[in-house]
């Protein structure tokens, strides 16, 4: 016989998943797929931390990865129940502080950008990719039960936090992946 690890319930055997207000969902309830995006996001911007260890993005990367377990417990939650752990302002303020913090070290943006460069910064376009899909799940949902506001706006500036991360990773955007419309006809 298998021993099952004691994280392992087998509840969800049947295809369905428990929720915070003890109801139980389809796997493939549009809630799921948002809460599964924001995990795969999660998990891609861990693979990106791998590559840098250490210093003030890692810093910044961890707080993020953090806010998104709390983003997928916020969409786990349904309705108004008291108590909850919902996404707040303080923490897209906080993306948006971290966000300004690297693009002071940027150049102006001069061309489209091509996902690559260095290991770290591609990492950082899979997770900005992963993020973006992430936020069309969780507006999917929202049009179909209201999602918290702060969760929005949240997913929707991860995104744009990624993408400037990259390009620092990348020398501060001086070793971007520039498009050239046309290169290969």
């Amino acid at each position: 016989m298998v021993k099952i690890n004691a994280v392992t319930t087998r509840t969800g055997d049947d295809g369905t998943t428990g929720i915070v207000d003890g109801s139980r969902l389809p796997k493939s309830d549009p809630r799921m797929n948002a809460i599964g995006d924001v995990d795969e996001a999660n998990s891609s911007i861990g693979l990106a931390r791998v590559s840098l260890q250490t210093g003030m993005l890692d810093d910044m990367l961890g707080r993020i990865q953090n806010d998104l377990f709390d983003l997928g417990a916020d969409l786990a939650t349904p309705g108004d129940i008291e108590g909850a752990l919902r996404m707040a302002a303080a923490q897209t303020d906080r993306l948006e502080s971290d966000m300004a913090q690297l693009l002071a070290d940027l150049s102006p943006l001069d061309s489209f950008i091509l996902p690559g460069g260095e290991p770290t910064a591609a990492y950082l376009h899979l997770s900005r990719t992963i993020a973006r899909r992430a936020e069309r799940k969780v507006v999917e949902l929202h049009h179909a039960h209201p999602v918290n506001s702060h969760a929005l706006t949240y997913i929707n500036r991860l995104s744009d936090f990624l993408f400037v991360a990259a390009r620092w990773c990348n020398g501060m955007g001086r070793e971007d992946v520039k498009w050239v419309p046309g290169k290969n006809r």
